[in-house]
């Protein structure tokens, strides 16, 4: 009696390994490190390393190691604290320029058998490892009153071409206003503007001598425009982002009108807002094919030309005159072309942008344009032995194609290699500037050092809380508590193997939850152990009350359990980000305890007291 099938031991037996091989990551320490890649098609390779040992020697900067991993073309450079750390970052970007990109994170120091495995410690939220946290709220009703001044300028060019005479065209607030002489011109022009922009709601009024009509957005398409600003300023945010160097950033939506930007690592709070504040646009531009580039790379630009490069590297000849900038964009969207099936880019122009694409194109069939995307980026240097930073525009040609036939305010950019090119050029043209005004509401900067004080008091606190209920279960359940302690640091050993094996973000809150877990952990033991009393109370043998112990309880810890695990569910779907850290940890925890008190001890207990003949158990 009280024996388990082999398979059930082996099972218990393998998920034991795999948990200690999981969390085994996490014995070793995280060095301050710094990842340098190109930021242009270059090669990160051994000039590099040599080009980084000299200058962090010359400073006086003193590193571990210079690792070199040629096949994703980048190195990892490590050091002994977070002080040199931040230090040899403003000296490597001064030393290696704008095209490599630098981001501070932390990296494990593991043995090569554990990478050999691709097993990775847990990874550590802000308010362990140091780093900005800002909190910025968008303009999203100063984004609606944008798209009803793109109306406003659509709807007088539209009652040009269809030659409706109109009194004035008012915008008022999210309103526009259009009023005429006559009412027969009046329902003309709610035609004609009907037709053309299906998204308006258009209302008709008489007014005295005057007739009227008022367009504005529908619920649904204000919810729509709304929705599509905050994405868009998450797109350009994150593209703001990756400039800034930063390893593994966080930004995302929270609410109907706020983001999130949290930044691991980052250390200078003003460089990140004047990083998130600056402007970005683009331009039309029509290539200079009658030119040739090679004499503009010798320094001979010819005149009403400018030269300029491809973000890899190619030098191309544009003229100087734009058609139209990125301003004048009011939506892109990658799609496919229906003539060649191609990868394709749908842009669409606001009115004045689409009487001078339509000009030019006419007059240009055939001929290539490209698309300049241009923003103000933070260069580092060194001056006078002192690093400084300066403001630099930067300017790259992010598509190039032929005009195929006249077109205005909607066209398509065809010539991309694939969806995903065309995705990500959508992005970029939508995301050339801020589609909503921006207002950072909230801003935190964390120390590496108040990190790492979290890092040890919460671990502290775990260590604390698991001993003082150690102490307790054997003092109360002898044996049975020797076993059930046993279980409480297996399922510690799983939390931890859970969340490095779905890299999942340890946050102080999550080591809140952890807390928690460990004295919830022993319920279900508690339980199941005063079952087994209760059982040899009324005369049971020990096997059978020991049998009957773990069945009849069983029913009583997935009732407490489940309604445990609904509660940390419901957190995760509405909390923000600590609370889901904590509903992560709470979670995960709820589920390894459940198979460590049941099936974990009930395999131990077995191998301790299954088969035998017993007088008496010691609990």
């Amino acid at each position: 009696m009280n024996r388990y099938p082999l398979w059930k031991n082996l099972l218990v037996l393998f998920v034991l390994l795999a948990g200690l091989l999981l969390a085994f990551p996490n014995v070793f320490d995280q060095d301050p490190s710094i990842e340098v890649s190109a930021a242009r098609d270059m090669e990160v390779g051994t000039q590099t390393v040599q080009q980084i040992e000299q200058t962090l020697n010359q400073a006086g900067l003193k590193y571990k190691a210079v690792e070199l991993d040629t096949e994703q073309n980048k190195l990892l450079v490590r050091f002994t604290d977070s002080d040199s750390q931040l230090k040899a970052q403003d000296v490597l970007q001064a030393a290696l320029g704008m095209d490599h990109t630098l981001a501070m994170t932390l990296s494990p120091d593991l043995p090569d058998w554990v990478r050999a495995i691709d097993a990775q410690p847990m990874y550590l939220g802000l308010d362990l490892r140091g780093g900005i946290h800002v909190l910025i709220d968008v303009d999203i009703e100063a984004a609606v009153t944008q798209a009803m001044d793109r109306f406003a300028g659509d709807i007088r060019t539209l009652m040009r071409q269809e030659k409706v005479r109109y009194k004035q065209v008012i915008q008022q607030g999210d309103d526009i206003l259009l009023t005429f002489n006559d009412a027969a011109v009046r329902d003309e022009a709610e035609r004609v503007i009907g037709n053309e922009f299906r998204e308006l709601e258009l209302d008709a009024t008489d007014e005295a001598d005057e007739y009227r009509l008022s367009a504005t957005l529908g619920e649904n398409q204000r919810e729509e425009v709304q929705t599509f600003a905050l994405k868009q300023n998450i797109t350009t945010l994150r593209n703001r982002v990756n400039a800034l160097g930063v390893a593994e950033p966080v930004i995302q939506r929270q609410g109907d009108r706020r983001i999130v930007v949290q930044l691991p690592g980052a250390q200078d709070p003003t460089k990140v807002k004047d990083l998130l504040g600056a402007t970005a646009t683009l331009e039309y531009r029509l290539q200079d094919t009658e030119r040739d580039v090679q004499d503009a790379l010798q320094g001979r630009v010819p005149p009403g030309a400018k030269l300029y490069h491809t973000r890899d590297g190619r030098p191309i000849l544009l003229k100087k005159s734009v058609i139209v900038t990125g301003n004048q964009i009011t939506d892109a969207s990658s799609a496919i072309d229906q003539r060649s099936g191609s990868p394709a880019v749908v842009v669409r122009l606001d009115g004045a942008g689409g009487r001078r694409m339509r000009d030019v194109t006419l007059d240009n069939v055939g001929k290539p344009m490209a698309v300049v995307f241009i923003e103000t980026r933070i260069e580092t240097y060194e001056e006078d032995g002192e690093i400084k930073k300066r403001k630099v525009p930067v300017e790259e040609v992010i598509s190039v194609a032929n005009i195929i036939e006249p077109f205005g305010a909607r066209f398509q950019t065809t010539g991309l290699d694939s969806m995903e090119e065309a995705h990500d050029l959508a992005l970029l043209l939508r995301a050339g500037a801020l589609a909503a005004p921006i207002e950072i509401v909230e801003e935190r900067t964390i120390g590496p050092s108040l990190g790492q004080d979290s890092i040890d008091q919460g671990f502290a606190s775990v260590m604390i809380g698991l001993g003082l209920v150690m102490v307790f279960m054997v003092y109360y359940y002898r044996v049975f508590g020797l076993v059930a302690d046993l279980a409480l640091v297996t399922n510690l050993v799983l939390i931890v193997a859970v969340l490095s094996l779905l890299q999942a973000t340890l946050t102080l809150p999550g080591i809140a939850g952890i807390v928690l877990t460990v004295g919830m952990a022993v319920d279900a033991n508690v339980l199941i152990f005063e079952r087994i009393r209760e059982e040899i109370r009324n005369g049971n043998t020990p096997q059978a009350s020991i049998h009957a112990g773990y069945q009849k309880a069983l029913s009583t810890i997935l009732d407490a359990n489940i309604t445990t695990l609904i509660a940390a569910v419901v957190l995760f779907s509405f909390g923000t980000g600590p609370i889901k850290g904590f509903a992560v940890t709470l979670f995960i925890g709820i589920l390894t305890s459940m198979f460590t008190a049941i099936i974990g001890t009930r395999a131990v207990i077995n191998l301790i007291y299954g088969g035998k003949r017993l007088q008496q158990i010691t609990i």
